[in-house]
């Protein structure tokens, strides 16, 4: 009743041997506090927001975009990683090396109609007489 939780997060990306860092250009974007009400928003919620928000930007800037990242939770305060309430690790599952149009093939015997097609369509019938 009233009473709210903080959740901060962290956003990483793998590097290589030496271990995690921050993710993308501006890692400020990436960290953050989600305040929620205690009492009906537990620490699933924040992540969903944070994996949406990732998802999100994903899809608009186009899949291949995509990389493989965690998504740290703390109650409250951020501290060391070892003490997170919760880690996710996304790793996107998809296929760089084929161009869009053959990652997402449309069902079998589906035409997309052109435009032309449907503006032909719209045309008043014509009747012979």
């Amino acid at each position: 009743m009233g009473t709210e939780t903080n959740w901060a997060y962290r956003v990483d990306e793998p590097h290589g041997s030496q271990g995690w860092r921050p993710y993308g250009t501006d890692p400020e974007r990436w960290r953050g506090t989600i305040t929620a009400e205690a009492s009906s928003e537990n620490p699933q919620y924040a992540l969903s927001l944070v994996i949406t928000a990732l998802m999100t930007e994903w899809k608009a800037a186009g899949l291949h975009q995509a990389k493989s990242v965690r998504v740290l939770l703390w109650r409250e305060t951020e501290s060391d990683d070892k003490d997170a309430d919760a880690i996710v690790e996304i790793r996107p599952s998809i296929h760089t090396e084929l161009p869009a149009s053959e990652t997402t093939r449309p069902r079998t015997g589906h035409r997309p109609r052109s435009t032309r097609d449907r503006i032909k369509n719209l045309e008043a019938p014509r009747y012979v007489a």
